[in-house]
């Protein structure tokens, strides 16, 4: 005979997976369930008591009085658009491998009504042939945010291209840095972090992290202008390259602006002209901004610096050297 608390408990499942507007379930479909669930038969007033544990624990539930038919469940933590878009988001990452991403997709997909899962699968699934076989990245995350949160040092090995071994491999020597914040750019983690021996901030790419280690050692403390500087950087960091940062003006044809803004970020100043083009101000990298400019070739002019100007000149001159035989 099952304990009455697990009467709540399987009633709040059996509503979740199996209730919503369109499939409306009696008292008496709510007795048949619970005892295909625990093996015991209860009466109608079980039902509606524990109906009203469930609504005092802050769960809405439409009954009868509401809809002349039965109970559903009224709210849930998430709506269906929700974890759907949650779901071709995990789905579309190429950082998350296949089995993860399923796991994660699995775990959101339960949220919903049993009827409405297959809606992701039928509606919008299609392999994603450029997943990662990284297994670790979830656990990468996890390691290095409770270092962030503790203030401690960390230790790991990180993926690097060999041009003479001609593929990736770990660096043999671990890196010991101090881990300050986790950022996205590029859909890709990065740890931002300082080092006890350098000054100033660098990045690394989260899932070509191996071997997290989390050292007993605890990190410098930042002033409040470093943690502002900290902001800077990986704000300023286009595509997450390293080096200086820059000054840069571009002309840009303005039917790309609202791309260049889902790029740049609202704090990219324009400067608009009068032959369908404008001016655009940011600060990044200069390998940033060749990478942006060669992505926009036919839409995007480097203004300044001149130094940056000259350097993408030569970028473009080797380029079609190439292409001219």
């Amino acid at each position: 005979m099952a304990e009455k608390k697990h009467i709540s408990f399987t009633l709040l499942q059996i509503l979740q997976e199996e209730s919503d507007e369109n499939h409306i379930l009696t008292a008496n479909d709510l007795i048949e369930r619970i005892d295909q669930r625990l093996g015991t038969s209860i009466e109608r007033r079980t039902v509606y008591s524990n109906i009203q544990i469930l609504r005092q624990a802050g769960y809405e539930i439409s009954d009868t009085s509401d809809n002349g038919k039965g109970y559903y469940l009224l709210t849930r933590k998430f709506e269906k658009g929700e974890i759907l878009l949650l779901c071709n988001a995990i789905h579309a990452s190429h950082i998350i491998n296949q089995k993860q991403s399923e796991e994660l997709i699995g775990k959101l997909l339960s949220e919903l009504p049993k009827d409405q899962r297959s809606e992701f699968r039928s509606s919008v699934y299609l392999p994603n042939r450029l997943k990662s076989q990284n297994k670790v990245l979830l656990y990468n995350i996890e390691i290095i945010s409770e270092a962030v949160r503790d203030g401690k040092k960390l230790s790991f090995s990180y993926l690097r291209y060999d041009h003479d071994a001609g593929k990736e491999i770990y660096r043999k020597e671990p890196y010991i840095i101090e881990p300050r914040y986790i950022v996205w750019q590029d859909a890709r983690p990065y740890l931002i972090s300082t080092s006890p021996k350098y000054a100033g901030f660098t990045h690394f790419r989260i899932d070509k992290i191996k071997n997290p280690v989390i050292l007993k050692e605890p990190v410098r403390r930042l002033s409040r202008t470093e943690n502002l500087e900290a902001y800077r950087y990986a704000e300023n960091k286009l595509f997450m390259f390293a080096g200086e940062t820059i000054s840069v003006i571009f002309r840009c044809a303005d039917r790309i602006l609202p791309q260049l803004r889902d790029i740049l970020g609202p704090d990219m100043n324009v400067q608009e002209s009068n032959d369908d083009t404008s001016l655009v101000r940011c600060t990044t990298t200069e390998a940033g901004a060749v990478f942006l400019a060669q992505q926009f070739l036919d839409v995007i002019e480097i203004i300044s610096p001149d130094s940056l100007r000259r350097h993408f000149r030569k970028v473009l001159a080797d380029a079609f050297e190439k292409y001219s035989s």
